[in-house]
């Protein structure tokens, strides 16, 4: 089988090999955002790759296993994707790259234990690219990265020192940065615009006919690819600044004796306000990481560190202290040590509805009660009867409440909205209730004389 020189072709020989199904994708990672790209680019007809060094993910994909059961409209289209066998799961990098003339990089990009942006990941892979990439084939970058990575790390690695490939000549690369919200990836790749930045305008023209052919959605021109991700980056550094902001109110408002929930639904009502919430943290793969993206982005280029934005990060990264400053509040209220007493805590992915903790508040949280000699009860709709940061999940909310002395909400799944706080009263001793996003209505906890603090909540 002969793989076209994607680079070489003109518009309308590229919109007959699509229509035809001669050009072939491998998406390497096929986590989070890359499966469901996978999967999409195998239902538009494309022959599809999906690459991982997961082995049991590959396995499991193989076998017809879908593994992200909280994206909703997912499954059924990976069912059908994989009964026709239009998309292929593989560790075999080398056989896949030999196999395509598109390539998607969608690997994390997480941050090491000194906030520094880790991306070993591309960088391993962009060294394999230099080795088996096809010439003229095209690489598309949707992993969020920081401005000038992909110019002046990632196309050097690929290139390499003997030249072997070249960018914008001998292999095309771009970036389209992924904009999908967790827990609704089906729903935004079918509505919100994509950007698309190339190294020259070449790549950037194959970019956009390849992505108009998979999603009926928008496609912004970028000039170049840093300006790319500088968008993606300042579209999400702007909700953890934002959160910040309205965590720092939240805290000054509990002592004020008003009612943060109260002040936004109010605030919401004016034209150009956009409403934020506070919380227990911010987790998740994206705020934080690319908050430190955009201050590592500075300091990698002996510029001043963006001050907002790291201010911004020390208040957010404070809240899980300031939800268990709340919680000995509480106790201590009752004549309660918070040491070595019993914690049932609601809720631990970073976000509602979705099945991830990655880089969750709870972690925090956690740890933090383990050190205090705290027995710790966890109940979480999408980790039933598991194990999290070391301990083994109950089968039901009611097994965490029991006999608890306090419970912590700290994550708004939609499942919580329809507890019964009477059952507070039933299974706890005294109860305590610690809601960190705003799940149950203080007048209500009120009546049933229940001991209560939130975040940005009076007492």
């Amino acid at each position: 089988m002969e793989i076209s020189k994607i680079m070489d072709l003109q518009s309308d020989r590229i919109n007959s090999q699509l229509r035809s199904g001669e050009i072939r994708v491998a998406v390497v990672g096929i986590g989070r955002i890359g499966l469901p790209t996978a999967i999409l680019f195998a239902q538009s007809g494309l022959p599809t790759f999906g690459v991982d060094i997961n082995k049991k993910l590959v396995e499991k994909i193989n076998n017809q296993f879908f593994p992200l059961e909280d994206e909703p409209g997912m499954k059924q289209i990976f069912d059908d994707v994989m009964m026709h066998k239009k998309l292929i799961a593989t560790i075999d990098i080398h056989h896949a790259l030999s196999q395509v003339n598109v390539v998607i990089l969608s690997l994390p990009t997480p941050m090491t234990k000194d906030n520094i942006p880790d991306y070993s990941s591309l960088q391993s892979v962009a060294q394999q690219l230099h080795d088996f990439l096809l010439p003229y084939s095209l690489v598309i970058v949707e992993s969020t990265v920081e401005p000038g990575f992909v110019e002046n790390v990632l196309i050097p690695i690929i290139e390499g020192e003997d030249k072997k490939l070249e960018a914008g000549k001998t292999f095309g690369i771009g970036v389209c940065p992924e904009t999908a919200n967790p827990g609704e990836i089906l729903k935004d790749f079918k509505t919100l615009p994509r950007l698309v930045g190339g190294i020259n305008q070449k790549s950037s023209e194959l970019i956009s006919l390849i992505y108009s052919h998979v999603f009926s959605v928008d496609l912004i021109p970028m000039p170049n690819c840093k300006t790319a991700n500088a968008v993606k980056l300042t579209t999400n550094v702007f909700r953890d600044v934002n959160i910040a902001f309205v965590n720092e109110l939240a805290i000054l408002y509990e002592k004020l004796g008003i009612d943060i929930f109260t002040v936004l639904d109010a605030a919401k009502r004016k034209y150009n306000f956009q409403v934020h919430y506070p919380g227990s943290g911010v987790g998740g793969p994206c705020l934080p990481v690319n908050s430190y993206q955009i201050i590592n982005s500075a300091r990698s280029n002996s510029l001043p560190i963006p001050k907002l934005v790291s201010i911004s990060r020390e208040i957010n990264e404070q809240m899980p202290i300031h939800t268990l400053e709340l919680l000995k509040n509480a106790l201590d209220s009752i004549d309660k040590k918070i040491e070595k007493s019993t914690i049932g805590i609601l809720g631990i992915s970073y976000k509602p509805n979705i099945k991830d903790i990655q880089l969750a508040p709870a972690e925090r949280i956690v740890s933090e009660l383990k050190s205090l000699e705290c027995n710790v009860k966890i109940f979480d709709p999408y980790f039933i009867s598991t194990n999290a940061f070391s301990i083994k999940t109950e089968q039901k909310v009611e097994d965490a409440i029991l006999n608890s002395d306090a419970i912590l909400v700290l994550t708004a799944h939609q499942d919580f909205f329809s507890i019964n706080p009477e059952i507070f009263n039933k299974l706890m001793k005294k109860p305590v209730v610690i809601d960190t996003r705003g799940v149950f209505d203080i007048t209500e906890l009120n009546k049933l004389k229940i001991v209560f603090r939130g975040i940005g909540r009076p007492n």
